[in-house]
């Protein structure tokens, strides 16, 4: 409680100073993320979608898995490590997270927890869809996630306070001013909720109660007209009590203890723009990421589990307008990234990774209609071999009404700590252990010397040096913008991968508990196609609706099930072979996602209602062929309704009540997050 107190009164001081100063706004409709570089959003020739303040403060989103559920073809699921981002069917292992163009780190089997993240001072998300690896390397093979803080050219200050159901509580301040020609910006979050059980009277608990803190400081300097500092230093802190039970192969273990989370990073920039046509950045960044979590057990032994991983990053970029139809960006960059952690061999042994690299990319417009990019980014890591990952798009606009865009791309995921050192064994859930690869096969030697396998399984023969998984990602896309109250957009999307990294049970103990590892299993795909339409009915009512169709599969089981390899049984428990048209794909994902969105917005006052719609899911092997069929179990499809309005009075203040899931739908089994129907009341100050 002390440090919660040092937080909050950080928190009350800068609040003080927020009621200080006027309100003022800017944001241009222009995007980073897609070619590194500035670029209108009409001009860009990948699929993209900007969420501005506007819509993260008219949703009253607090956390980013809040105002990215509400996107079209993002699914956002919660598979017990944490609240994970879905893109075009690609998992969250997929996606790399940005804050200001750096990668957030901390991911717990490969999942970024979305509800770590704080956007009480995000003035954009930029999300590129598909293959973004020709820029930014691993982890991009589903897209970019980009999350761009404010900058305002004016002094600025503000202040939030909310409160809701389950004693959720959130206060923010956040504070822009300018000394001489230095600009500083402070944003400061603190976040509580309480104890919240998906299954009344029963041990098993979901957001456990707990305290979330983020604080931000961003420092800006013009050195001269040419010359431009920045500094940006954040820091989050996680700490919260557990309290739950866990069943494996029939015994039940009850845990109680605590789990906290530190991260904090550093990234300082300078630019320098040499000439009209010539523009370097050379940034450095370095990030920490901490978790500790300490669970008394009823089995044997009590549960302790720490993790630590340190990112350093240097990298140059430069950009050269060389004519004004041709533009090239160059650059290189070097990344050592070190973990450690007790689910290792040793706590005290660092697990090191080392990465160079170098992208080009060039832009050639054509004529006023038509604009070619090229690129390809060459990667070279300690611990695997090389990745080349080129990308193509191009952009034809025969006239105002229509934009016709698509794009072509490899994109790659490099093995990581978890995947490659694991050495875990779960005394807090029945005594499975998880190895990575490149410590499996020994230390399974070492326990059948031991006399300790009851046996090995058909996957121990596969594991071998893991190789990067890839994919080819296509998406091609049309605009028409018939009058200027009307816009819609459809991308039709395919991705192949291949070398997908899997964890496979590969032997077994004496007492039938399981030993796992990673190995290069499938090829799988995923395509489909997303839609999205905006329509102004009147000066004061607006809506947007999107729709996503998505298939995905594992390529071998659908060679089997065509080879009449794969059988599933009748009503009448009668063998036959599987049909085609009763593959359902890969789990965890619905064929049809969608949602929509009224807004009613007249002078000081704006009402908004956001429908999201999920269809089943295939969950669990029913009917134990291997595949998921339509005979197997799923999770059930889910209406979401959202409510919010809001009322600017007094010039600087806005009330906010609103209501999350109306309906009050809940799943105990397949949607252990969702929380309850949830009501809050917000007060704000500009």
């Amino acid at each position: 409680m002390k440090k919660a107190g040092l937080h909050i009164l950080f928190l009350f001081i800068l609040q003080q100073v927020v009621f200080a100063q006027k309100d003022t706004a800017n944001l241009e409709d222009v995007v980073v993320t897609a070619t590194r570089t500035e670029r209108k959003v009409g001009n860009v020739a990948v699929p993209v979608t900007i969420i501005t303040n506007k819509n993260i403060k008219q949703a009253a989103s607090l956390r980013l898995n809040d105002i990215l559920n509400e996107q079209t073809g993002i699914f956002i699921n919660d598979i017990g490590f944490g609240t994970g981002i879905q893109m075009q069917g690609l998992s969250a292992d997929y996606s790399l997270i940005l804050l200001n163009g750096e990668p957030l780190i901390g991911r717990n089997s490969g999942v970024l927890d979305l509800k770590r993240i704080a956007v009480g001072n995000i003035q954009k998300i930029e999300i590129v869809r598909g293959p973004s690896s020709s820029l930014y390397g691993s982890e991009a093979m589903a897209g970019v996630i980009n999350l761009i803080t404010k900058e305002d050219s004016k002094n600025k200050l503000s202040a939030s306070l909310r409160y809701g159901s389950f004693e959720t509580f959130d206060a923010s301040a956040s504070a822009y001013f300018k000394i001489n020609k230095t600009k500083i910006q402070l944003f400061s979050n603190a976040f509580h909720t309480q104890l919240y059980s998906v299954r009344p009277f029963s041990v098993e608990k979901n957001l456990e109660p707990l305290w979330k803190y983020n604080h931000q400081i961003y420092i800006s300097n013009a050195i001269s007209n040419k010359t431009k500092l920045t500094l940006l230093a954040r820091y989050s802190l996680e700490n919260f009590t557990t309290k739950f039970a866990t069943t494996n192969l029939g015994t039940v273990v009850y845990s109680d203890g605590f789990e906290k989370h530190i991260d904090y990073a550093i990234n300082p920039t300078i630019t320098h723009q040499f000439s009209n046509k010539i523009k370097s950045v050379v940034r450095f960044y370095h990030s920490n990421y901490e978790s500790n979590q300490d669970l008394a057990t009823t089995s044997t032994k009590d549960y302790y589990d720490y993790f630590r991983q340190r990112l350093y990053k240097l990298e140059n970029q430069t950009d050269f307008n060389i004519t004004k139809k041709l533009n090239l960006i160059t650059g290189i960059g070097y990344i050592y990234e070190n973990a450690k952690s007790s689910r290792y061999d040793s706590e005290r042994s660092l697990k090191e990774s080392k990465v160079g690299y170098a992208f080009l990319q060039t832009e050639y417009n054509f004529n006023k209609k038509f604009t070619a990019i090229g690129g390809v980014r060459y990667d070279n890591n300690s611990n695997y071999a090389s990745a080349v990952s080129p990308k193509i798009s191009c952009s034809y606009r025969p006239n105002a009404k229509w934009h016709f865009t698509a794009s072509a791309g490899y994109g790659f995921k490099a093995p990581d700590f978890r995947q490659l050192y694991l050495n875990f064994t779960n005394t807090a859930a029945g005594g499975y252990t998880v190895l990575g690869a490149l410590e499996a096969v020994t230390k399974i030697t070492q326990l059948q010397q031991q006399g300790l396998i009851a046996n090995t399984t058909s996957e121990y023969n596969k594991l071998k040096t893991l190789k990067p998984e890839t994919s080819l990602g296509i998406n091609i896309g049309a605009a028409f913008q018939p009058n200027t109250t009307t816009k819609i957009s459809v991308n039709f999307f395919r991705n192949n991968l291949d070398n997908l990294i899997e964890y496979a049970q590969v032997a077994s103990y004496n007492g039938g508990a399981q030993i796992y590892s990673y190995i290069n299993l499938n090829k799988a795909f995923t395509k489909g196609v997303e839609l999205n339409v905006a329509h102004k009915i009147s000066k004061t009512l607006f809506t947007n609706f999107g729709y996503q169709l998505l298939f995905s599969g594992n390529t071998e089981e659908v060679d089997k099930i065509k080879q009449g390899l794969i059988y599933t049984r009748d009503a009448n428990g009668i063998s036959r072979k599987l049909e085609m048209s009763e593959y359902f794909g890969l789990t965890n994902r619905s064929r049809h996602t969608a949602n929509f969105k009224l807004q009613y917005e007249k002078n000081n006052f704006y009402c908004n209602a956001r429908v999201m719609y999920h269809s089943r899911w295939a969950v669990a092997d029913k009917d134990g062929n291997g595949v998921y069929n339509t005979n197997d179990e799923f999770a059930s499809g889910y209406l979401q309704l959202n409510l919010t309005a809001g009322y600017n009075f007094k010039k600087h203040y806005t009330m906010q009540v609103g209501c999350n899931n109306i309906t009050n739908y809940s799943d105990f089994n397949y949607l252990p997050t969702l929380m309850g129907r949830n009501f809050f009341i917000s007060i704000n100050y500009n």
